[in-house]
């Protein structure tokens, strides 16, 4: 905070020392010419902040022996020092004006109670001030919901406290409890019948206020559904609100009140109010002649309505040219803009990327399922070119927004192989591998796993692009989700790779590393990293060669894996592994001078589930081929071990799959 100069300290002092006058009438008319000095003064309200009037205040407002008019002039005091910089914000929460003025809604009187409500909003409406401070005392909420029915001011100030003590969009603290609080406190019973207020600050805030409870909270919506006011149903008054005659912050928040009451499962995604009434407002919001921020809030809460649903997805990408209508997103403001307010313009200019980052998230749920609609998406002007500049974009937000798009359209194979090969995409997103947060890390790498699936023509490439080592350092992560993603790629470019990177794919992850991920918690890494192992023991000299190196290692892992408690998957993927060393023309030797494994299988020929049965069998197909060396010494021991008589009983199994398979190993007996 700056130090005040000189002249503008001498008046700012004479206004502090009139505080301590030991007359209260004279206390009275200094607090009052204080109210007037400070107001759209915000030079003089810092200069007050720092010579200490604002303990002084809390003082006076919380002496019983003060006056009430005195108590409520301190009270709009502090209310419009609340108003200036997020500094003074800061300085009087250090301050405890928190308590101090829950404290005063005690006090019977309803204009001080107001004047205490409309400060303590102020100070919650401020992104510094830490919303865990309303919860504190248990008595608070039951109280602010008391004083509801006190006045329009009470219910305005109320219900906007509530609504930023909730917000998810910049609440660091634990929305899902605070929700829950307000719910048990009866929050919704209280605050319904505030949507058919005459005052439409006050409808306007209890909307908000449901928006907030609804977010991603199954209990509220669930209970929201039900809801009378005035004898009709809470999604019909919602969807009154949204009609084009309303003010377009009502349309939005009613809309963003159904979007979350959806995807809480609330109401079904081909519901009439969803599909025929909210989509089509949230398309509405995303066209040119709204405010920037409403077509930022438009695209983004219409990308988490048809986020998971294939059909919201389809009716959009036919609702008013919303794929061309998104690409205005990225022209603004253009040098025609209508913008005549020169403030208004300053500010756009400010918040442009936002406009952008709202875009790649929209296209990027339009193209989560679709084939069409990616197509569509990629043949917008400039599309690719967008993607690529936005990966590169200083904002945060626009890279992670951009990959994420990028990784919805990367899940097309036609793509993959057209528009990502011509703009080599691959290229800005290993730059932002480099060095990115944790989220921005997941969807990158997400996307690079779908770029080294076989049938891509980015694969060669990247491979040479020295991809490797980047890999093997995200198996080593300590995000779940970036382990998943590294061994994932390692495993889609190790698929018929050539030896040369399969030998390097395994120097540079290190065995210990490997074995480190074969008894990783996640059962996803696991599965990846049996992926992987699976693609490297593939093809004889590759398997050979690998098991003659590590097999020692290889057989101990299998066994462990085999021996644990793990799903079904995991034990088929092991099974599978073993099949392929048992078709190795050396390798299969460690399998059959393990008496050990060869009991394994054979327990799992005889499982109940035939996905186990298939994978034991097979193994024993290759272990006894005929045609290879050494063939008829593996079936006597084998037939010795009473594999045969498990083998002639599966021939008779149910399952023509399994039934053909042991037929197929019986042969090997017969040639």
């Amino acid at each position: 905070m700056s130090v005040p100069t000189q002249e503008v300290t001498a008046t700012s002092r004479h206004y502090v020392d009139r505080l301590f006058d030991p007359d209260p009438q004279k206390v009275l008319q200094g607090v009052i010419d204080m109210k007037n000095a400070v107001i759209g003064n915000n030079k003089q309200k810092a200069n007050l902040i720092v010579l200490g009037a604002v303990p002084r205040l809390l003082y006076l407002l919380q002496q019983s022996s003060s006056s009430l008019e005195l108590r409520t002039e301190c009270a709009v005091v502090l209310g419009s020092l609340a108003m200036g910089t997020e500094n003074n914000i800061k300085s009087l929460v250090d301050c405890h004006i928190i308590p101090a003025l829950l404290q005063g809604l005690l006090c019977p009187d309803l204009i001080f109670i107001e004047a205490c409500l409309r400060c303590l909003r102020t100070v919650f409406v401020s992104p510094v001030t830490p919303v865990q401070l309303l919860y504190t005392d248990p008595t608070v909420i039951p109280h602010l919901m008391s004083l509801l029915s006190r006045s329009q001011r009470t219910q305005e100030y109320i219900t906007q406290i509530f609504s930023h003590c909730l917000n998810h969009s910049w609440c660091q603290t634990k929305t899902p409890e605070h929700q829950t609080v307000l719910f048990n406190h009866g929050a919704i019973q209280n605050i319904a019948p505030l949507l058919t207020s005459p005052s439409y600050k006050v409808r306007m805030q209890a909307l908000k206020c449901f928006s907030v409870l609804a977010y991603e909270n199954t209990q509220v919506s669930m209970t929201l559904v039900n809801v009378l006011v005035d004898g009709e149903l809470l999604s019909q008054v919602f969807v009154r609100m949204m009609q084009r005659d309303q003010p377009i912050e009502m349309q939005l928040t009613a809309a963003k009140c159904l979007t979350y009451m959806c995807r809480a499962g609330a109401i079904r995604t081909d519901d009439s109010c969803i599909v025929l009434k909210t989509l089509p407002c949230l398309v509405r919001m995303c066209s040119k002649e709204h405010l920037l921020e409403e077509r930022v809030e438009g695209a983004e809460t219409l990308a988490y309505l048809m986020e998971p649903d294939i059909e919201l997805q389809r009716i959009a990408s036919t609702t008013d040219h919303l794929v061309a209508m998104l690409a205005d997103y990225f022209k603004y403001p253009s040098s025609v803009s209508a913008i005549t307010d020169i403030k208004r313009l300053d500010h756009d200019l400010k918040h442009a990327h936002e406009l952008r980052q709202a875009a790649f998230k929209l296209y990027a749920s339009l193209g989560s399922n679709d084939e069409d609609i990616r197509k569509k998406i990629t043949e917008t002007e400039n599309m690719m070119d967008r993607i690529v500049s936005g990966l590169s974009e200083s904002s945060i937000k626009v890279r992670l927004a951009a990959v994420r798009c990028l990784h919805s359209l990367s899940r097309s194979v036609q793509q993959l192989r057209t528009s990502f090969h011509d703009h080599a995409v691959w290229k800005p997103l290993m730059k932002l591998l480099q060095n990115a947060p944790d989220e921005v890390l997941v969807m990158a790498s997400s996307t690079l796993c779908n770029l080294l699936l076989e049938f891509s023509p980015s694969k060669e490439p990247i491979l040479e692009s020295g991809v490797i080592e980047l890999l093997c350092s995200l198996t080593q992560s300590d995000s779940p989700a970036l382990r998943v993603n590294g061994i994932w790629a390692l495993m889609n470019m190790a698929f018929q790779a050539d030896q040369k990177v399969k030998v390097e794919i395994v120097r540079c992850l290190g065995t210990e590393q490997l074995f480190r991920l074969l008894s990783d918690p996640d059962t996803n890494v696991l599965m990846k990293t049996l992926g992987l192992l699976r693609n490297l023991l593939s093809t004889r000299p590759h398997i050979d060669q690998i098991m003659s190196s590590h097999g020692k290692q290889i057989m101990q892992a299998v066994t462990l894996i085999l021996e644990a408690e793990h799903n079904i998957e995991v034990k088929e993927q092991t099974l599978c592994i073993l099949a392929n060393i048992a078709d190795g023309n050396t390798a299969k030797e460690l399998i059959m001078t393990n008496d050990d494994m060869l009991h394994k299988i054979k327990y799992y020929m005889g499982h109940s589930n035939v996905k186990l049965q298939l994978a034991a069998t097979f193994c024993v197909s290759n272990l006894i081929w005929n045609e290879e060396d050494g063939s008829q010494e593996r079936q006597d021991k084998l037939r010795e071990m009473g594999f045969v008589d498990i083998l002639h009983k599966l021939t008779q199994a149910s399952d023509s799959t399994l039934s053909d398979r042991a037929k197929t190993a019986m042969q090997q007996y017969l040639a």
